[in-house]
Parts: C-alpha cells; sequence; structure tokens
C-alpha cells in the first residue's frame, strides 16, 4: 500500500493554549484535519465517531477537547470540576493510554487526575478514584460491575461528566457488542438521575456506516469523520500459503503447513535479522506455541535471543500483562506472539514488521494488526499467513476481496431478549425503572417486562419495577458473552493458580487430557471439575497439540423469514443447538498430523439461538445428480465450506458460528443445512448470512470448486472441529448441489435495509 498524504488543519480557538503547547511538545505543530473536525463537533456537544486508519492520531482527537475541558473545569470553585469517563475493550489499551496521558499532561500541572479503575486496581487505590480522579480510564466489565451498581459512591463524578470516549469501538459487535450497547443506556439512565447528559466521543478503525453502528451501540445520533488527513508510510503487505508436505490427514487428504509452524518460521528469521515484529495469532494455545517454538529455533542461531521473544494473551496474571508490556515498549522485546489484546491501539512505537498467523476473521482488524507496524510513518511489511481452511485459501487466491473491498458494517443488536433481559434487571437494581425508561433501552422492552415479573426477577409497586433478589442483578450476564464463572487453572501439584478460561471455552480448552501452554511452558489437564470450575494441571511436555471434537443436533423454534429459491427455500429463525464435546485429536505440533483421538465424557449444552437453512426437493437432488448415497457427504461438504466462508460477509469468525447439515431433518421433512449464532438468542451473523445469502453461497461454491485437490481437503470443505471426522464428505456432489440451489436465487436478494 503506497504512503497516504497528510493534510493540516487548526485547532479550534477553544483548545486552551497550554494543551496545544502540551501537544506540540511531542512533536505534533498542528493538528490533522480529521483531529480539528472531531475537536469542533465535540466542543459544540456533539457525539462524534472518528473512523480513520491506524496510527492516524485518534487520540489527540479527543483529547484535545477532553483535557481543554477538564482544565476548565479544575478552576471551578467546587474543586473537582468537569469529569471524563475513558472506556476501552481491553486492560492493557487502559493502561497504555495511561501511560500516553500522563506524557502529555506532565506540563500541565495538577489540572488533570487521570486514573485507571478496573478488576487490577489496588482497593486501597480505588477511593482515591472515585472521589478525586477527573478523567477515569476503565472498560465496559467494570462499568456493567463496579461503577454502575455502586453508582451513589460515583455520584460527584457522574454530576460533572461531560465527555465519555469509546476507544476501538469497531471491537463492539456481536453479542458483546448487544451488551456494551445496554451498559452505555444505564449510564446514560444514572447520569440523567444526576443531571448531567455526557456527549460520546467514539474512536473506530476505517469502518462501513460508523456513525450508524456508533448510533446503535450509544443510542444517540453521531456524527461521522471518515476523512484521514495523517500520513501513513508505505506498507508492502505479502499473502503466504503454507507448501503442502508429504503427510496426509483425514480421509486421506493432503495436509498443509500449519500456520502456526510458518508463522513461527517468518518470526524466528526476522528476529535473527534484528527485525522488530509482532505476531497475531488468533487464539491464547497458538501464541504460546509460535513463541514457544521462536524461542527454541533462536537458541541455536544465538542464545541471547530467545529471551527477546514471549507470548502475550488474555488468561495472565496482572503483573504478567503489566511486565510484557513495559518490556515491549522499552525495546527489551524483539518480537512477541500476541494475541488481539495487542491489536487494539496500544502505541507499539519502533515495530517493523507484523505476522498475521490465520485471518483475522474481518477486514477491519486485518487492516488494524497490519497497522501495528511502521507507526511512525516509516515502511513497514505485513505478512498474512493462510490456514489450511476454506477462507483463508479463498483469499490468498482472490486478493481482490482484501484490498478492493470496503471494511464490514458493524453488527449488533440490542434488542437481543437475551442480551437486554439481564440489563433491565441491572438497571432496575441501579434505580427502579419507570415507564418512561423503557423507550431508552428499544422497542423489545415493553413485552418483556411481564415475562421478567413471571420469573420473579421485578416487581412493580406503584409506577416503577423493582429488584426482588439478595443477589447482584450485575452478575446475571457477562457482558463478553461467556456465561458462567471463570474456569480457574490451577497447578495440582502446588496449589498454583496459573491463570483461567473462559466458562465456554473450557469444555474445549481444558477438558481431562487437553494440552494447556502458559508463559512458554506445557501442561496436561487432569481433571477439570465443573461444578467448582477449576481445571487441575500438572508440567508436561507432550510432542503434541489437541483439539476438541463435538456433536450437533438441532431443532427449529419458529420460523421468522422464508422466501423461495426455485424449488429450495431460504430460512431465518430462532432454533435449539445440543452441543457436546464427544472427543479429542492429538496432533504433532509442526506437522499437524493426526496421532490419535481420546473419547471424552462431558455434558451436552443446549442454546437457543438464531439461524439460517436452506432446503433442496427431491427433484432438485435429481436434477444435480446427487444420489441417496452421496447426499449425506454434500450437505455436509457444503454446511462445512459455508461455516468457513460466511466471516467475508458477517463481521464474526468462523468459531463464532457452528453448522449442521441433515439429509432428512424432523422440522423440514426434506434435506436442510443449517448455520448458527454460537451465542444465545443469536449475533446477527446469521441474519447476516440471510441477507446476503446469493453471494455468501456463490463464494462457497467457488471456493470448493477452485480447490486443487481431489476428494476435498481442510482448504475447502474438511472442518477442524467436525465431530464426526469429516465423515461423509462428497466434494464434487457439494459443487453441483450448490450449482443447482444458486440457479433458484433470486436476482434481487433481500437487504439489510
Amino acid at each position: 500500500m503506497p504512503p497516504r498524504p497528510g493534510t493540516h488543519a487548526d485547532w479550534p480557538s477553544a483548545i486552551r493554549p497550554e494543551v496545544i503547547n502540551a501537544i506540540r511538545a511531542v512533536g505534533i505543530d498542528r493538528p490533522w484535519v480529521h483531529q480539528a473536525r472531531t475537536a469542533e463537533h465535540a466542543l459544540r456537544g456533539e457525539s462524534v465517531v472518528v473512523a480513520t486508519g491506524t496510527a492516524s492520531g485518534k487520540s489527540l482527537a479527543y483529547l484535545a477537547p477532553v483535557l481543554s475541558t477538564l482544565l476548565d473545569g479544575s478552576e471551578e470553585p467546587s474543586g473537582r470540576g468537569t469529569t471524563a469517563l475513558y472506556l476501552s475493550p481491553t486492560k492493557a489499551l487502559a493502561a497504555d493510554q495511561r501511560r500516553a496521558v500522563a506524557d502529555l499532561t506532565a506540563p500541565l500541572g495538577t489540572g488533570i487526575r487521570a486514573a485507571v479503575y478496573d478488576g487490577d486496581t489496588p482497593v486501597e487505590e480505588r477511593e482515591w478514584v472515585r472521589q478525586y480522579a477527573n478523567y477515569v480510564l476503565t472498560n465496559p466489565d467494570m462499568l456493567h460491575r463496579g461503577i454502575l451498581p455502586g453508582h451513589p459512591r460515583w455520584s460527584s463524578f457522574l454530576r460533572a461528566l461531560r465527555y465519555v470516549v469509546i476507544d476501538e469501538c469497531h471491537t463492539y459487535r456481536g453479542v458483546f457488542g448487544s451488551h456494551v450497547a445496554q451498559v452505555l443506556r444505564r449510564l446514560r439512565r444514572v447520569c440523567a438521575r444526576y443531571g448531567s447528559s455526557p456527549v460520546f466521543l467514539l474512536a473506530s478503525a476505517t469502518a462501513s456506516d460508523p456513525a450508524v453502528a456508533a448510533g446503535r451501540l450509544t443510542g444517540v445520533p453521531v456524527v461521522e469523520i471518515t476523512e484521514d488527513g495523517s500520513p501513513c508510510g508505505e506498507v508492502v503487505f505479502a499473502l503466504w500459503e503454507p507448501p503442502l508436505t508429504e503427510l496426509h490427514g483425514e480421509q486421506g487428504a493432503p495436509v498443509r503447513r500449519t500456520a502456526t509452524a510458518e508463522s513461527a518460521d517468518l518470526l524466528t528469521d526476522l528476529a535473527v535479522q534484528g527485525v522488530r515484529t509482532v505476531t497475531f495469532v488468533r487464539s491464547r494455545r497458538g501464541a504460546e506455541l509460535i513463541a514457544l517454538i521462536a524461542q527454541e529455533r533462536l537458541a541455536e542461531v544465538d542464545r541471547s535471543l530467545p529471551n527477546r521473544i514471549a507470548a502475550y494473551r488474555g488468561g495472565y496474571l496482572p503483573e504478567e500483562r503489566r511486565a510484557l508490556e513495559k518490556a515491549l515498549h522499552s525495546g527489551e522485546l524483539l518480537g512477541l506472539a500476541a494475541t488481539t489484546a495487542l491489536e487494539l491501539g496500544m502505541d507499539i512505537a519502533g515495530l517493523d514488521a507484523v505476522v498475521v498467523a490465520g485471518y483475522p476473521g474481518t477486514r477491519a482488524s486485518l487492516w488494524q494488526q497490519a497497522g501495528r507496524a511502521g507507526r511512525t510513518g516509516e515502511g513497514a511489511l505485513a505478512i498474512l499467513v493462510a490456514r489450511d481452511d476454506p477462507l483463508d485459501t479463498y483469499l490468498v487466491h482472490h486478493p481482490d476481496a482484501l484490498f478492493r473491498q470496503p471494511v464490514e458494517s458493524t453488527v449488533l443488536d440490542p434488542d437481543n431478549p437475551y442480551v437486554l433481559a439481564p440489563h433491565l434487571c441491572a438497571a432496575a437494581a441501579e434505580l427502579p425503572l419507570t415507564e418512561p425508561d423503557l423507550e431508552l433501552f428499544g422497542p423489545a422492552t415493553e413485552e418483556l417486562m411481564p415475562q421478567l415479573e413471571q420469573r420473579k426477577l421485578l416487581r412493580r409497586r406503584a409506577k416503577a419495577w423493582h429488584w426482588t433478589r439478595r443477589e447482584r442483578a450485575a452478575d446475571l450476564t457477562d457482558i463478553r458473552g461467556a456465561g458462567g464463572s471463570p474456569v480457574q487453572v490451577v497447578e495440582a501439584a502446588t496449589g498454583r493458580l496459573l491463570g483461567t478460561v473462559d466458562a465456554a471455552a473450557a469444555h474445549t480448552t481444558v477438558h481431562e487430557g487437553a494440552v494447556h501452554l502458559h508463559q512458554g511452558r506445557s501442561y496436561l489437564v487432569k481433571q477439570l471439575d465443573l461444578d467448582d470450575s477449576v481445571a487441575l494441571v500438572e508440567e508436561a511436555t507432550p510432542p503434541y497439540s489437541t483439539t476438541a471434537r463435538d456433536t450437533t443436533a438441532i431443532s427449529i423454534l419458529e420460523t421468522t423469514t422464508e422466501i423461495p429459491w426455485g424449488d429450495a427455500r431460504l430460512c431465518f429463525g430462532s432454533v435449539e443447538v445440543t452441543n457436546q464435546v464427544v472427543s479429542f485429536l492429538r496432533r504433532k505440533l509442526i506437522t499437524g498430523e493426526v496421532l490419535g483421538e481420546s473419547k471424552l465424557d462431558l455434558p451436552p449444552r443446549t442454546l437457543r439461538t438464531r439461524a439460517v437453512w436452506w432446503t433442496v426437493t427431491d427433484d432438485q437432488l435429481e436434477e444435480a445428480r446427487v444420489h441417496p448415497q452421496a447426499l449425506g457427504g454434500a450437505l455436509h461438504a457444503a454446511e462445512h465450506a459455508s461455516i468457513g466462508i460466511l466471516p467475508l460477509f458477517a463481521t464474526c469468525d468462523r468459531w463464532d458460528i457452528g453448522g449442521v447439515s441433515i439429509p432428512l431433518h424432523p422440522d423440514t421433512l426434506l434435506p436442510t443445512v443449517f448455520v448458527y449464532d454460537g451465542h444465545p438468542g443469536g449475533a446477527g451473523f446469521a441474519e447476516r448470512a440471510f441477507h446476503t445469502a446469493a453471494r455468501w453461497l456463490a463464494a462457497t461454491r467457488e471456493a470448493i470448486a477452485v480447490c486443487e485437490c481431489e476428494a476435498g481437503c481442510p482448504s475447502c470443505i474438511q472442518s477442524p472441529k467436525c465431530g464426526n471426522g469429516n465423515d461423509p464428505l462428497d466434494k464434487k456432489a457439494a459443487i453441483r448441489l450448490l450449482t443447482t440451489l444458486l440457479a433458484g436465487a433470486p436476482e434481487q436478494p433481500p437487504t439489510t435495509e
């Protein structure tokens, strides 16, 4: 990508001279045009979203008006004056922003009192933050569980709240975004109780329709600024497909070298050359594994280099995260294998290269990760290493899908009843809910209230609804969508807490026999106690990794929409999914070769969610020459490939969605393929699939057809999480079936408008 020229403007006159001088002191003489325009709208009291490229100086766009307003307020007789709240999706980003604010405001005296308030904040510091800080940096989780339920202790802060900064707002999508949208409505309601109406300032990576997404998130009208005036160094972008190996996987399919092994080699080579690199990895285990492989290989070259490579992921203890962040900022670390925690806005100065191990699910995330390099305006290298799956393979062979397509729109649904209900309870616990409040929370609120009364969660007295239980209403939901208490990973021999795993991921990641990686050390899970939410592990060095497998059954609860595709039918509605992890595979670390499979005895879990599904008739099967003995394999292959391709059309990850294919489904009495959201109540992904079905399924068919394998492989129709061992699968029959299905697709498919 070529360099982007910069265009300057002037700060609005209301920006205080000392703030301008502080900005100049860090090397910025004049603002870029998007920074100046953001400040203008903010100072007029208009909520605004600035959606520009990585390293475009979005933080100054909101900090200039925020700091000026806080300094004005510090001169008020009341002492504390105006306040501002900063929300980030990760603790690491909030800590990084606190450092940036401290550096910027050092010359401004004591007028700016910034402090981080999150789960890592010591108890003895929290009271000081509540009473004296005028710029509080936190995350939506702490706002949901700590600040809003305890709002009387925050009354002086909330009464004076002028700005709410929402950083990296493009990450608030799906179920998480829907929860955050309701948390922000609760915040607005509590603020109104104290007489304030804060302005929202949102920062986003480049996104489609950012004002629409920001308005849905906050519930208020938002002005969008997308003109990026900042300069940008040239980025050389490489698409890297690992080579085929001599190995064969399930059903004799050819196997490519893993993206993990390939990325570890690239990180090693770059580190040897002194190139400061971050490798972004999609999973916690992958981050640990890449760091471990790179360290081992660097030790063979230079004994001083392994200590300059590390992993960074969620689940670490707070002191471990802080130490890694400090080492990265100081340059002590030369390379890092990280999950998305470092994707989000952290100012990692001096990086030369970024390796992305597997497509991160959206173009917005890809550009955000690639933008971590070259932040000083110099040239940089970005490499996308394709995993062996349909979407990654499709993208490296169709680069226009990455480089000539706009970034995705943000999908979230605040009206999801599974999201809305617990927030209505939390709101009632904060302040009794009245009739005028219902409009604030959305159109689905009115019909939910009687249900909450019937479940004895809320009780109506006079003109308001009250929370009726002793437990905390905020504990009814986990806004990250995980559900349940995190599982603690404990070293059996010592009782030492290594970290945590989300409850939703426990069945697949810390089951008995699973390999768990932490800080470069590997452990075997000896026992998973689901009642006490504890996984007991012991240190070991097995020459393999583990991958869980599950089985799924599905039933239709309600068909919301149905349209004809010729004789076929495309449907969208509510379903109930029963899922059970039944076994796990052991795979060689470098090659991915399957060494064996072990059975598991874990309880099934039930999920009510939203799905898109399509049916075909016997006549269509005859037209497609799909014989009864090939039907199961054709449907199964189409299901796998469509799940793999969907993230190209919906803002999701393939692990956010699931699928089922059945030759004769009892509810439709026809051959049926389902793709469903993997979150209670749905997350908007299946609905997006329904509205883009013609393009989505056409890309699915093409991804299968152009793959060079003979009978199907992980690059087209095999799935890494298939509970049936990728059997049966019929590649050629799937192509014929999808061709026939698409022949009946409407010329003008429905849109979301």
